[in-house]
């Protein structure tokens, strides 16, 4: 698996902003600038506790394991930011963004790491 794993994150990070660039006009708007900043955060805490801990119970020397924990973890993230921005960002275009980049993670790790 090496070096793939990291790179599904800068991959995603840089299918974000070629996205949002070509789908949004104007300043992108944010989930921390609405009712939904407090869901956002304690969400993401939740996520992320939940991701750190499954490290400890998964077997992280098999690559199989790994590869379905970064599919399982992609999907859990983008989809809970999908599903803000859907909620919060009203007259946005934020979670067809969310969406295209969760495809594009996807297809990314079927690609490369499986």
């Amino acid at each position: 698996m090496g070096i793939s794993a990291p790179l599904l994150v800068f991959v995603v990070g840089i299918a974000n902003l070629i996205v949002g660039h070509f789908l949004i006009e104007g300043k992108r708007k944010k989930i921390s600038e609405t009712k939904g900043k407090y869901i956002h955060k304690w969400g993401y805490s939740i996520i992320a506790t939940m991701g750190i801990g499954s490290l400890f119970i998964l077997d992280i020397f098999d690559p199989n394991v790994m590869k379905w924990f970064w599919l399982g973890l992609l999907i859990l993230i983008i989809g809970f930011q999908t599903l803000l921005d859907w909620k919060y960002l009203k007259g946005t275009k934020e979670y067809l963004v969310s969406l295209i980049v969760l495809v594009i993670g996807i297809i990314y790790i079927l690609v490369v790491m499986f």
